[in-house]
């Protein structure tokens, strides 16, 4: 459990959750971020399997909520970023993403529309860069930023109802679509998180800490920037990042001008990225532990980059890497440190199902290859 009083940073966030009893905060060296909140409740392994018969309530309260208001905030926003988001109802949720000119991934944000208000969240260690390039695009635009002091709580699993008078209080309930457990978001302010947690546990759901939250997001193949990308991603090399059919992503393909489009264009149209984020299982016989960062390889060739790792209630360790398309049907991949570290080389297998089936119609690709033949079929 972790003493406020003592902290030798008071001026990073804690929560008021890691007063509970059994909570505690993750205390080894890792990208992704975890500071501030309960890693566990003393079972990690079984607070996400509770997520099977039970709604289970995890505290993300160190994300960075963001608050966008005024006239233009729709049409600011679907300028700025990948989603469209000028004409979304009350409601909308999706990921989006703030790209470089060269279509680099520079931050993701998780969105949701309340009326006239956009609410945008992103890792702590995010939220500076973000809020500062979005107050720097506002130029003469009608719309205002704020840093709230919102806190979110994750419900994972469906099977408890958040109480009227909570989901009141909220200031959004947001319904994610991924392909992890049911999940829903609710945003309370973080001096009302103590009560709101008592009211869920009350109507029946359980605590979970966030590593039961980051084992659903590795399944669901979500990566947090800092852990799982690097100076070159980009979005194609996440599938769960483009808007296809009903799947809103974090991408949406035909709407209008943003920067980094022209990558997005290009990619979708033309070819495929020559990475892919997949899940990896690791060697849970190994006697050290990965971590984000560290290198993939076959055979001696460097073949991609680790990213989180965490250990899972069915699958063991498992993570997210960042593997080249050449080496995702090679077989059995190597985990080596990427510093000096003096860790041992851990086994690592692709899960085939992480594998896209479908990543669209190349039209581009196949107007070219009408061109070549002289226009026939």
């Amino acid at each position: 459990m972790s003493d406020t009083s003592t902290d030798v940073n008071p001026d990073r966030y804690l929560s008021p959750l890691l007063q509970r009893p059994g909570a505690a905060e993750l205390q080894d060296d890792t990208a992704v971020d975890t500071a501030g909140v309960p890693w566990h409740y003393g079972d990690p392994l079984g607070e996400q399997r509770a997520i099977a018969s039970t709604t289970v309530v995890v505290d993300r309260s160190h994300r960075v909520v963001l608050k966008v208001t005024g006239d233009d905030a729709a049409t600011f926003l679907n300028t700025v970023l990948s989603q469209k988001l000028d004409d979304v109802e009350d409601g909308f949720a999706a990921g989006a993403l703030d790209l470089d000119i060269q279509g680099r991934i520079l931050h993701h944000a998780d969105v949701v529309r309340v009326g006239e208000t956009f609410y945008l969240d992103v890792p702590s260690d995010q939220a500076d860069s973000f809020q500062d390039f979005l107050s720097k695009m506002i130029f003469w635009s009608a719309v205002e930023l704020e840093r709230t002091e919102l806190g979110l709580l994750t419900l994972l699993g469906d099977a408890v109802e958040i109480p009227a008078d909570l989901a009141a209080e909220a200031a959004f309930v947001r319904r994610v679509d991924w392909q992890g457990a049911a999940r829903r978001d609710l945003a309370l302010e973080r001096g009302a998180l103590n009560e709101g947690v008592d009211t869920l546990l009350a109507a029946g759901a359980s605590l979970g800490g966030l590593m039961a939250y980051t084992a659903e997001r590795v399944r669901a193949l979500i990566p947090e920037k800092a852990a799982d990308l690097d100076a070159k991603s980009i979005p194609h090399e996440v599938p769960e990042f483009i808007g296809r059919g009903e799947r809103h992503g974090a991408v949406h393909l035909t709407k209008g001008c943003y920067r980094g489009q022209e990558t997005v264009a290009r990619v979708e149209n033309l070819g495929r990225s020559p990475r892919l984020m997949v899940l990896l299982h690791l060697d849970g016989s190994a006697p050290t532990t990965p971590v984000a960062g560290d290198t993939l390889s076959f055979n001696g060739r460097t073949v991609g980059r680790l990213g989180t790792v965490v250990h899972d209630c069915d699958f063991g360790p498992i993570a997210l890497g960042v593997v080249k398309r050449s080496a995702l049907d090679a077989g059995e991949l190597t985990i080596t440190p990427a510093d000096d570290a003096e860790r041992a080389p851990v086994a690592a297998s692709v899960d085939p199902d992480s594998i896209p089936t479908d990543e669209g119609d190349k039209a581009g690709r196949e107007a070219i290859k009408r061109l070549r033949s002289g226009g026939e079929e």
